[in-house]
């Protein structure tokens, strides 16, 4: 595959942070979604309870999907990072208002983020 095949979509609307990652990563019509967490416009995190960092983080990823030509219902698999688990019942139940069914794949990993926060995911998507 030449270098050329793999395209960095980027957006001014793409949170862009200080760390040496690439927010998605594009190949052919598959989108690869770097993790996602809540934070602001300039990369900076956002604290908040699970339920503001869950809202911001997704429309996070909303804005990378969108930037690239897609969108949360082109998602196709999901890793989401529960800092708490006893958060995973509530991560359940907002999860359900961003992806509708038939379900994207789905794995979910608890008590694996450091303090500063509470949610993060990655994805894989399509673009049309």
């Amino acid at each position: 595959m030449s270098s050329s095949a793999i395209q960095y979509p980027a957006s001014g609307t793409i949170p862009q942070g200080p760390l040496p990652f690439s927010p998605v990563t594009q190949v052919g019509n598959m989108l690869f979604v770097s993790g996602q967490a809540s934070t602001d416009e300039k990369g900076a995190i956002v604290g908040d309870t699970f339920e503001g960092e869950f809202r911001r983080t997704m429309e996070n990823v909303r804005r990378v999907l969108q930037a690239a030509g897609s969108d949360l219902d082109k998602v196709v698999r999901v890793c989401g990072y529960v800092r708490d688990a006893a958060d995973v019942a509530q991560y359940n139940q907002l999860y359900r208002e961003y992806f509708k069914e038939p379900f994207p794949a789905r794995t979910t990993l608890t008590n694996c983020l450091p303090e500063i926060i509470r949610f993060e995911i990655d994805c894989i998507a399509v673009v049309d």
